[in-house]
């Protein structure tokens, strides 16, 4: 899914709340999983310029669960540690948006490199 505008991270969050409930999230997950996403997507457009977004239900032995990759071209994290203090923003933003989005989900991977863009995978199981 391209996120080049408000209005896509909207359908980023309707798409992932209807595959959370056709995986049987709970309501609680459910919700983690579409504010993470809402997290992400804002970043992907705010801090990367636009992007896309992955969503891909997922199976690992008898649970299912979702994954979403958010992936951008813009100019990439310096210092990810930093990044993924609460509080730190390079922005206008409260600095929650990377942290929060952490412990909004059960896994959490980010890759980034200055001048080629970040990507951030996260995994919410049922």
């Amino acid at each position: 899914m391209p996120v080049r505008s408000s209005d896509d991270i909207v359908r980023v969050r309707q798409e992932v709340r209807a595959r959370a409930i056709e995986i049987g999230l709970s309501l609680v997950d459910q919700t983690k999983i579409v504010t993470a996403a809402s997290e992400l997507a804002r970043n992907t457009l705010d801090y990367g310029g636009g992007g896309t977004t992955r969503l891909e239900v997922v199976q690992d032995g008898g649970r299912r669960g979702i994954r979403l990759t958010f992936e951008d071209k813009g100019p990439g994290i310096a210092d990810v540690e930093l990044a993924l203090k609460d509080g730190y923003t390079s922005g206008k933003g409260l600095g929650l948006g990377l942290s929060g989005a952490r412990r909004l989900s059960n896994e959490f991977f980010i890759e980034s490199k200055p001048g080629e863009g970040t990507r951030v995978t996260i995994v919410r199981w049922k």
